[in-house]
């Protein structure tokens, strides 16, 4: 079927029998009277739908089998978070990028985020405002790692009839992306002020129900997120951007509640389904080698100890030698926050203290200075966690990461290569304290693996043990890794003309191996 219509190809490209494209869609989708204005007051149960999809796919909750492959199988490896206890062969382990995996993602985002989001921008725009203003911060969270994968993306035409759906260049998008988030703010900052009770309690299913002025506190937390990631090609719009997040008027997430989590109709962390259902991710050997070194106290949350060393932490290599899958499954298995608690976390105040360290450490007005920014990062980890021994973590100048090894196939082993302490050193260089920042930042921000994959790019940090079966065939280099997706078939067989303009703003050919806008070759100061 060739489809004309972004509204109807977000349903359809690639997916047609799965998805159940119909016709009534793109009139449904396209005509705000769809939704009447008495089925919207109706506790505006009509428009609980389109946002409960969204909910789901952000991060892509449900199915299981659909977060393995759009997430686990990807920026959760890359990352440096998770590893299968097999897929031995060609895919993404070893950089040979697998589409039948990789299209997911990209399902994800388009076919469930974005196709809903349109649902409640034709529904609510100039009507509602509220609901098209917290639809639109979803619509950058969702989009931000679509950029971060991808590069340039569908953006600007969303919504069009256009025969070709153009791409905006990430450049381009992350530019829409601030400007939409400028007039979420403004609007719902102006029904805070006005004292409006919040029509969205029953809808949200984050642990905010609902409160426009947390969700203006977490759309400035995504914007502090935006603007430290385009440091290196556009430094003074990121120092504006990040400040502008942290001096408006309700700020950024300070406390620990001020975390976006999305618990409602939460049954399980998909990843458990990955973990425990399919045996088929274990902890990695990087984070063995980095928290195992650190004794830190979070992996009794994070990790089980193994059955392969009982009493200890054991991670799988990625893109090692793994040969059959049960020789590795007895080891480290995902603790608590996985196998028994039922939310998903979308932003952290860790991260966002993590994010104000970094802007201090360049100069930036980010409300405090380097350090106590940096151990309040940690400690806010901890308190999510609900894990004791912080003081003692923060103030540890010793322990660093430590070798990994592999019990039954030592041909995996590696030296530890991320060789930093805990403990906040004054007289250490920039680069040693943003790799500080950086590597306790990634441990907070567990299981959140495309942000990992994204920090590790832009950053090099935390170092992690390089692949040893690169099949890439040399379009992805062992030494730099992984640096986006390559755009998926569904988008080659449903919009070729407009992928063209897609590809003809990529800085390379459509491999693996071709960098981002945001991620350049270049010092970190």
């Amino acid at each position: 079927m060739k489809t004309n219509n972004i509204k109807k190809s977000l349903i359809c490209f690639g997916l047609l029998a799965l998805v159940g494209c119909t016709d009534n869609f793109e009139k449904i989708n396209s005509n705000p009277d769809a939704f009447t204005q008495d089925e919207l007051k109706q506790d505006f149960n009509y428009i609980k739908g389109p946002f409960t999809t969204m909910f789901d796919n952000v991060m892509v909750n449900v199915p299981g089998w659909k977060y393995q492959v759009a997430i686990d199988l990807s920026g959760n490896n890359w990352g440096g978070y998770t590893t299968p206890p097999g897929f031995d062969g060609a895919n993404n382990l070893s950089y040979a990028l697998s589409d039948n995996w990789n299209l997911w993602g990209w399902e994800a985002i388009y076919t469930q985020v974005m196709a809903n989001y349109l649902k409640v921008e034709a529904a609510s725009k100039g009507k509602y405002d509220e609901f098209y203003a917290l639809a639109t911060i979803i619509k950058v969270q969702t989009l931000h790692k679509a950029a971060d994968s991808w590069g340039p993306i569908v953006y600007s035409k969303l919504g069009t009839t256009d025969a070709a759906i153009g791409y905006d260049s990430q450049e381009e998008a992350y530019g829409l992306m601030f400007k939409d988030l400028d007039f979420a703010v403004a609007e719902l900052t102006k029904r805070v002020d006005a004292g409006e009770k919040s029509s969205f309690t029953n809808i949200d299913r984050s642990t905010y129900e609902g409160d426009y002025k947390k969700w203006v506190i977490y759309a400035n937390s995504l914007r502090l997120r935006l603007a430290m990631r385009i440091v290196k090609v556009n430094p003074a719009l990121a120092k504006e951007e990040a400040e502008k997040a942290v001096s408006q008027k309700f700020g950024v997430m300070k406390v620990v509640s001020d975390s976006f989590i999305v618990t409602k109709n939460v049954s399980q962390h998909p990843l458990k389904v990955s973990a425990y259902e399919y045996n088929d991710s274990r902890m990695s050997a990087d984070m063995e080698s980095i928290m195992g070194g650190y004794n830190d106290p979070r992996m009794q949350v994070y990790f089980t100890t193994s059955d392969q060393v009982p009493g200890e932490y054991k991670g799988v290599r990625t893109g090692g030698n793994q040969g059959d899958k049960t020789i590795h499954m007895p080891f480290s298995n995902f603790g608590k926050i996985i196998r028994d608690d039922k939310r998903v976390v979308w932003l952290n105040t860790s991260e966002i203290y993590f994010l104000r360290a970094e802007g201090a450490l360049r100069g930036w007005n980010m409300g405090g200075d380097a350090e106590t920014l940096y151990k309040a990062g940690i400690n806010a980890s901890f308190d999510l966690l609900a894990t004791g021994g912080a003081a003692d973590y923060i103030a540890d100048n010793v322990k660093m990461a430590k070798d990994y090894v592999d019990p039954v196939a030592p041909s995996n082993n590696g030296l530890a290569v991320n060789k930093v302490t805990v403990a906040w050193d004054n007289a250490a260089s920039n680069e040693v304290k943003l790799q500080k920042i950086i590597t306790q930042k990634w441990i907070a921000n567990f299981p959140d693996g495309m942000e990992a994959w994204a920090d590790h790019r832009r950053t090099g940090y935390p170092k992690l043990l390089p692949i040893i079966n690169n099949q890439s065939g040399g379009a992805v280099t062992t030494e730099f890794g992984v640096r986006r997706i390559p755009f998926v078939s569904s988008e080659k067989d449903g919009n070729p003309e407009g992928l063209k303009t897609g590809i003809a703003k990529l800085n390379g050919p459509d491999t693996g191996g071709t960098r981002n806008w945001w991620d350049v070759n270049a010092p970190n100061f």
